[in-house]
């Protein structure tokens, strides 16, 4: 395997003969813990700034060797994303009352962050369908994972509303 497709596929995950996607989430997100538990969210943020515009130019180049556009085996994209649902989510997880916050945070950051990359509602869906090349690729996701992060703040908002 070449360098620039074990990067795309994040190192295989989207190799993944089902939910390419869905295993690229996963495979990033210990990846992304282990960043901002032992380096902090800064870290995390050049980490997630450097790999989606690498990803952009990389991917580009890709679909001009394959002739294809958003092909499932690239995961890299959604790597980007559930990074960026981490890194907005993390304030609240960190200063949130509820009992297992941060496993919570971890399993909800995942779900809205999926919820939105399949979904693509509103401007993630224009970008998926309009955006091309390694922009469009990696567009919807980041936007997808905007949203994610967002969504999973007003959750932990709306459980610490609840007597634990």
């Amino acid at each position: 395997m070449s360098l620039q497709r074990a990067f795309l596929t994040f190192f295989g995950a989207g190799l993944s003969p089902k939910a390419p996607g869905t295993a690229g989430t996963l495979a990033a997100m210990p990846v992304g813990l282990a960043v901002l538990y032992y380096m902090g969210i800064e870290s995390l943020f050049m980490l997630t700034l450097a790999v989606s515009i690498i990803g952009i130019f990389e991917i580009n180049k890709y679909e001009r060797a394959t002739g294809e556009h958003d092909q499932s085996e690239i995961v890299i994209d959604e790597a980007a994303g559930v990074w960026i649902t981490m890194m907005v989510a993390y304030p609240t997880v960190n200063q949130s009352g509820i009992e297992y916050a941060q496993i919570i945070g971890i399993v909800l950051s995942f779900a809205t962050f999926r919820l939105f990359d399949i979904w693509k509602p509103s401007t993630i869906g224009w970008i998926d369908r309009k955006a091309k090349g390694g922009l469009g690729v990696m567009g919807d996701d980041i936007v997808a994972g905007f949203a994610g992060g967002f969504l999973t703040i007003v959750i932990l908002k709306a459980l610490e509303r609840f007597p634990g």
